[in-house]
């Protein structure tokens, strides 16, 4: 199996923030092969007949063939480049490379805490941790591709600091 480029430095050894199992990967890339290939199918599909084509089939093809080769490598390297932590004051999730995107989620904004196995995730022992939040906007942070005893342990730990609080008042 040919090993992804290695991470960027600043993203590999950033101190506090945790990455997701490598075991992941693999599923994710999948995951997100398959939902570009789709689109792209139909796009090329329909394209060539617009522009009457007579094989339009070949066309569909291999849009099909790049959207699963781009979706597979854009959900690998997300899923490589996805970090999280968790301090007294708040859960944070860190992402992206071109594009980077940091959510905190302050302890006192919790209401509630999800887990979420599918049959795939189960089969090699990942889970995703949904922390819903007070508010409107951006009222969920999921995170897919945890351990399932990392998203546990979050899990637990988010809901005791969650009641300290709540005692607190």
């Amino acid at each position: 199996m040919i090993e992804p480029p290695s991470l960027p430095p600043a993203v590999a050894t950033a101190p506090g923030w945790q990455p997701l199992p490598r075991r992941g990967a693999p599923l994710a890339a999948v995951g997100a092969g398959i939902g570009a290939m789709l689109p792209l199918a139909l796009a090329g599909g329909v394209l060539a007949l617009l522009v009457r084509t007579p094989g339009w089939l070949p066309a569909a093809l291999g849009a099909a063939a790049v959207g699963l080769l781009a979706g597979a490598w854009i959900g690998w390297r997300r899923h490589r480049l996805t970090r999280w932590r968790l301090d007294e004051q708040a859960f944070a999730v860190r992402h992206g490379h071109l594009w980077q995107s940091e959510s905190h989620v302050p302890v006192s904004r919790v209401q509630h805490l999800d887990l979420r196995r599918g049959p795939l995730q189960r089969a090699i022992g990942l889970a995703t941790l949904v922390v819903h939040t007070a508010g409107t906007r951006m009222n969920t942070v999921a995170l897919a591709g945890l351990d399932q005893h990392d998203a546990e342990r979050l899990r637990d730990r988010l809901a005791r600091q969650l009641d300290h609080d709540d005692d607190a008042l």
